[in-house]
């Protein structure tokens, strides 16, 4: 009974999954995108050549949610914020055993049905600058993943509720706040920047001296093992600084959990940054060098960094940072413990030189000034701009002739050697 455009907070989301905790089976299957919003289902609904998506989600749900809903328009969606929250309120909500499955073979997975189980998938992600071609192409190669998966569920007789989500929108889309505003406007209002939290700061003394933010940090081991430090990084800030270090030239922010979860003790991840002058650009550059993850003290994952790096007067801001290859700023394991961890931030912003009141500075972002879409508008500029420059100095070229026939007089005669 929620009416169109309705955006549902945390607590709402709360008593709607009240039936999934309460229902004779408490299988529940987590679908985590990168990137999602309502609208995707109605703008890739159409099989573009062989790729088709959304055919193995319950398109013939969704078409049932749409004639129930007061407006076909404008769908309820779900607060990010409370996306956010999602999974460590289901792990909160019951006894659940948590599997991680990466691999999606199911047919190995052993279940016992006799306590809940939740498992988490983490989808493969899109990239922010793919046209809506390759969009829909990883929306279909996502949703056969989706078909193999709940094929070899069902299989093995297990019954199972799905929720599929993301971990931000894909789609900015205009207020809706009541029903009634639901009317065309000429100057519609985006929404408005959906994080909650400041960003992590790290003092010396009495200034700040690095500042750390992302809308997504975490972490995967040994493809099982998934460790979500968002919250308690950014929300609860149950995280301890205390081994940070600042100076000029050097600075390193040491992030250390105690027990993030219950198979690691504890868990240290260090981002490295430098301060140096290079006699090219006549000017300071910061740049991360290296992130490193311990582990219980004992087992050390370096990784190399590509492309971050910024003026030292700037932030480094990237949308995606990980070691997917799929991802602008990539992580590049530089010893054989790196290789067992993936990593996955989402809207990455750091500094660790010249903060000015305690805020970030401009941000250099990963994403270079020239993209494809200026190139090939320069291009097409300078195509045409030729093409108008050719046509005035032909017109500026056309001559009339130097004689003329006079009807009322004689004929005109003009020599052939003329």
């Amino acid at each position: 009974a929620l009416h169109e455009g309705h955006i549902v907070s945390t607590q709402e989301l709360a008593v709607l999954l009240q039936p999934v905790f309460t229902q004779n089976s408490k299988n529940l299957v987590l679908l985590v995108q990168d990137t999602l919003s309502v609208d995707d289902f109605t703008y890739y609904s159409e099989p573009y050549g062989n790729k088709k998506p959304f055919q193995n989600l319950s398109i013939n749900l969704l078409q049932e949610i749409l004639q129930s809903s007061p407006s076909s328009l404008v769908l309820p969606a779900v607060d990010c914020r409370a996306i956010r929250y999602l999974l460590g309120f289901l792990q909160e909500s019951a006894d659940w055993k948590l599997t991680n499955i990466t691999n999606l073979d199911v047919s190995q997975l052993e279940v016992n049905t006799s306590k809940p189980n939740l498992f988490v998938v983490r989808l493969q992600p899109f990239i922010s600058n793919l046209n809506d071609v390759s969009t829909l192409e990883a929306i279909a190669e996502n949703d056969k993943i989706i078909g193999r998966l709940i094929m070899g569920l069902q299989e093995q007789e297990i019954h199972f509720s799905v929720i599929y989500t993301a971990v931000r929108p894909s789609r900015i889309s205009r207020r809706t706040d009541v029903a009634w505003k639901l009317r065309r406007q000429l100057m519609a209002t985006e929404e408005e920047d959906s994080s909650s939290y400041p960003p992590l700061n790290v003092t010396n003394g009495n200034y700040t001296c690095i500042l750390f933010y992302a809308s997504n940090f975490s972490l995967q081991a040994n493809d099982s093992l998934f460790i979500d430090l968002t919250n308690i990084t950014f929300v609860n800030q149950n995280v301890d600084i205390s081994s940070s270090e600042c100076s000029d030239t050097n600075t390193t922010l040491s992030l250390k959990y105690t027990n993030p979860v219950s198979e690691i003790n504890s868990l240290e991840i260090r981002f490295l940054m430098t301060n140096m002058f290079y006699e090219v650009s006549a000017r300071n550059w910061s740049t991360l060098e290296s992130v490193e993850i311990v582990q219980d003290d004992e087992k050390l994952a370096k990784f190399n960094v590509s492309v971050i790096s910024a003026p030292a007067e700037y932030s480094f801001h990237c949308q995606l940072v990980g070691t997917s290859n799929l991802y602008p700023a990539k992580l590049i394991p530089s010893n054989d413990e790196a290789k067992n961890w993936d990593v996955f931030i989402s809207r990455f912003q750091i500094q660790g030189f010249n903060i000015e009141n305690d805020q970030f500075s401009y941000a250099s972002d990963c994403t270079s000034f020239f993209t494809p879409g200026i190139w090939m508008g320069l291009v097409t500029s300078v195509v045409l701009l030729w093409i108008l420059a050719y046509g005035i100095h032909m017109i500026m070229q056309l001559t009339t002739n130097s004689r003329f026939d006079d009807p009322k007089g004689p004929a005109l005669s003009v020599p052939q050697t003329e």
